[in-house]
């Protein structure tokens, strides 16, 4: 499909960044998985080939590109598999909220960095009694002359080992009614006192994407890493959303076509009673109304990708991607399972690890079901 938003330069970035990932990562991938993380080695090539913030400024680090350059690297990642979903997040999920709401100082202070993958950065919403109900979180952070001091633990946190700097959801009012008004932003730096991991969480899939607990005991930490305004946290967060759930919607997309792919090579030369399994009419309808839907919302996804360059509030329309996204690939994956047999079930194959990976898609950046809600809400019901 010709996307309208890309031109030969982009996809000279796409092939540039193809053959870097057939050197330095697809040839790795598998050991990664079996360490249970990505190595920073990794972050840092990424870095020196310009792969990593390319959003943000010149002066920072960046090249100051458009959204496009970052569709194709998460395209890309995605295709090597869905274990690359943090670097994802660092780019166009963590580092849009310090260009967008950070200082002079804290942009000069942390950006370079996190464009050379010296920093790897995180965000931690999510606490082991809050979900998708931000307003209930219960980690606090109190003033106190010119520091805050953080109290609390946050879970299911992506690339939490690793990160260098993490954009923590506090409360720095627990009296304030709506209690979202109480909600601030702090910046939480590797090393700072009461700062500490807990567990590398054991997932079903997604094994070498770094997913921990944090801890925060009377952490210190500096007034100066307040981002945005105090008590405008929640509104910060909710702004962001909507690149961040298109993101989701755009690697679950490419999932769901790199599904489709292995599985016709497969049914292509896999035989059975002394035919190919693709001759059967069964396999072809399945796979029929597979490609059908895979392509129905590749077309929907770059109408919103091209409406979002234009700065479009287009919230409802990616809650809709997010969710069609993320269910055409968790059924795609079984349906692709199903279609290898036996083999779909060995760890030799990929369906396997895309079987396990693809289903979170449908929980992190807000549950499908709250999807749902936003949907229902925004139509007036």
């Amino acid at each position: 499909m010709n996307d309208t938003y890309i031109t030969e330069e982009h996809e000279l970035f796409r092939k540039s960044l193809r053959k870097f990932l057939d050197k330095e990562a697809y040839p790795y991938y598998s050991q990664w998985e079996k360490d249970g993380m990505i190595p920073r080695a990794f972050w840092r090539k990424m870095g020196e080939q310009g792969f990593l913030c390319p959003n943000i400024d010149e002066e920072y680090g960046g090249s100051g590109v458009d959204f496009g350059y970052s569709v194709i690297i998460n395209e890309e990642l995605e295709r090597v598999g869905s274990g690359t979903i943090g670097i994802g997040l660092h780019n166009d999920i963590v580092i849009p909220y310090i260009t967008t709401y950070g200082t002079e100082e804290q942009k000069k202070r942390w950006l370079p960095k996190c464009a050379t993958g010296e920093f790897i950065s995180a965000i931690a919403m999510t606490e082991p009694g809050a979900g998708s109900d931000l307003a209930s979180i219960r980690t606090t952070a109190i003033k106190v002359d010119d520091h805050y001091v953080l109290n609390g633990e946050k879970t299911f946190i992506t690339n939490g080992m690793n990160a260098d700097l993490v954009i923590v959801a506090v409360k720095t009012d627990t009296k304030v009614n709506p209690p979202y008004r109480g909600i601030s932003l702090v910046i939480v730096e590797k090393g700072m006192k009461g700062f500490t991991r807990g567990r590398q969480l054991n997932k079903v899939g997604l094994h070498c994407q770094d997913t921990a607990e944090l801890i925060f005991d009377d952490c210190i930490v500096s007034s100066e890493n307040l981002l945005g305004e105090e008590g405008k946290g929640f509104y910060h967060l909710m702004e962001r959303l909507q690149q961040e759930r298109l993101i989701v919607a755009i690697a679950a997309q490419i999932a769901a076509e790199e599904m489709i792919r292995m599985t016709t090579a497969f049914i292509k030369e896999r035989k059975a009673f002394g035919k190919a399994i693709s001759s059967f009419q069964n396999t072809q309808f399945k796979m029929a109304e597979m490609v059908t839907d895979v392509e129905m919302s590749r077309a929907f996804l770059q109408k919103l990708i091209h409406d979002h360059m234009k700065q479009k509030d287009i919230v409802t329309q990616v809650s809709m991607a997010k969710w069609k996204c993320t269910e055409n690939a968790r059924r795609i994956a079984t349906e692709c399972m199903q279609l290898h047999g036996g083999y779909g079930y060995m760890e030799e194959y990929e369906i396997a690890r895309r079987y396990r990976d693809i289903p979170v898609a449908s929980i992190y950046a807000g549950t499908n079901e709250m999807m749902k809600s936003i949907i229902a809400k925004n139509l007036g019901l």
